[in-house]
């Protein structure tokens, strides 16, 4: 069925081995008797560890939001044009929607109406929400809409 549950002697060994090499001396005594000699060690590997750190800033640069954002809608739609090429309704309404309005794509209403239609063979309500913002479907707020015109 499933493995056992271990034992609690296991357990508590587990558990001493691993608070043993978490527990940290408090004091720490230098190897030489000399402290000066133990500081002059240390100079050296300070250095080194703050060029590693100046070095990693410069290869660590910063985006605009404004390019993360942009590059983030593009592989949305990258993402839900596969879905919807996979024959997905939502995914085309979706892609669809993307085309109409422009977003992560450039505006193309032709290729917009295109991949509404295509969903239109399913789901006739699709029309409605067509030159909506992404990410908008024809749901329960339509349904309303409905009724209060009856």
């Amino acid at each position: 069925m499933g493995k056992s549950l271990p034992s609690t002697a296991r357990l508590y060994q587990v558990a001493k081995t691993t608070s043993q090499s978490l527990i940290t001396p408090k004091h720490t005594r230098s190897a030489s008797p000399n402290p000066e000699i133990g500081q002059k060690s240390k100079r050296p590997r300070l250095k080194e560890m703050e060029t590693e750190s100046s070095s990693k800033k410069e290869t660590n640069h910063r985006l605009p939001l404004s390019e993360v954002v942009s590059d983030c809608i593009k592989r949305w739609f990258k993402d839900t044009l596969k879905e919807a090429k996979a024959g997905d309704i939502n995914m085309q309404v979706l892609v669809g929607q993307m085309y109409y309005n422009g977003y992560g794509v450039p505006r193309d209403a032709h290729m917009g109406r295109i991949w509404i239609t295509r969903a239109s063979r399913t789901r006739s309500s699709v029309w409605k929400v067509s030159d909506k913002q992404p990410g908008y479907n024809a749901s329960d707020s339509d349904s309303d809409e409905l009724k209060g015109d009856s």
